[in-house]
């Protein structure tokens, strides 16, 4: 049975990568699909992948989706896309939110417009639509909100500090802490209607992406070091589709879940190897 038989989702940053493999996931398990980035057309942006190509490979298939091309930085472009959502399918009742942003600059050199914009796309548009479509879940009486976080989110720990490397990941890592505390606080609120999972999960090893290539976190799409993007698919229907009990509130990892749920047999990485952030562990 497909296990998102019946369902509307909105997929951000569906493009490429991990909100493509979701997106494609998804309809393949019977959802209607809203993709959403800003990238309509092969193109528009200097990495392979777009909306047209993951809304064309979705329907050659058999399945259902429709782009919609939005800048979720702002909210009204956020409302407009749930809008536009609504025009199509009607509802809302699934919301992944994993478009995210980010300037590997260390700190100190780091342009105030961008670090807004960065919080604007990984923090606040996961706040805006979330807020945008829970009446559609509450009224339903069932919903899903799946965030996605990074390994980034584990800080460095106190000091004094031996590795005196400038990565420039500090605001990756402090917006993806934020989405996690969010994840958890929001899904303590939802949790007086029933039915409704807020969650949040991040790759338990980085994913070969045009993404982590472009920015040299991986050698290649075929790095062996990393884990597919359908690693990720897989974990976030499952905390999509699961029963609301059993996954709200949960910050985990994308092998650790599917381990525990009983999805694959064995795993490895964050959340298996070694702990996660603070909040994977409430």
């Amino acid at each position: 049975m497909h296990k998102m038989m019946g369902r509307i989702a909105i997929v951000t940053g569906a493009s490429r990568g991990i909100g493509q493999a979701i997106a494609e996931l998804f309809a393949a398990e019977g959802a209607r699909v809203v993709c959403v980035a800003r990238t309509l057309n092969e193109g528009d942006h200097q990495l392979k992948g777009s909306l047209a190509s993951t809304v064309s490979g979705i329907k050659a298939v058999g399945g259902e989706a429709t782009a919609v091309a939005a800048d979720i930085s702002s909210e009204a472009e956020c409302l407009r896309l749930v809008e536009a959502a609504r025009a199509v399918y009607g509802r809302v009742d699934t919301l992944v939110n994993n478009a995210a942003l980010n300037y590997y600059i260390p700190t100190a050199d780091y342009p105030t417009n961008r670090w807004i914009k960065a919080f604007a796309v990984n923090v606040h548009a996961p706040f805006i639509l979330s807020k945008a479509v829970l009446p559609d879940m509450v009224a339903a009486g069932r919903g899903a909100v799946v965030n996605i976080s990074s390994g980034s989110a584990i800080g460095p720990g106190r000091g004094p500090y031996k590795d005196q490397t400038v990565r420039g990941g500090v605001m990756y890592g402090a917006s993806k802490a934020a989405l996690e505390r969010f994840t958890q606080g929001l899904a303590q609120e939802v949790s007086q209607h029933g039915g409704i999972a807020v969650s949040c999960v991040s790759p338990s090893r980085t994913v070969p992406t045009p993404g982590t290539v472009y920015h040299k976190l991986m050698a290649s799409l075929d790095d062996p070091r990393g884990e597919p993007p359908t690693m990720m698919a897989r974990a976030v229907l499952l905390l999509a589709s699961e029963p609301a009990e059993k996954v709200n509130g949960r910050v985990t990892y994308s092998q650790q879940i599917l381990k525990e749920f009983g999805w694959i047999d064995a795993g490895a990485g964050r959340g298996i190897d070694t702990v996660g952030t603070g909040y994977s562990q409430i």
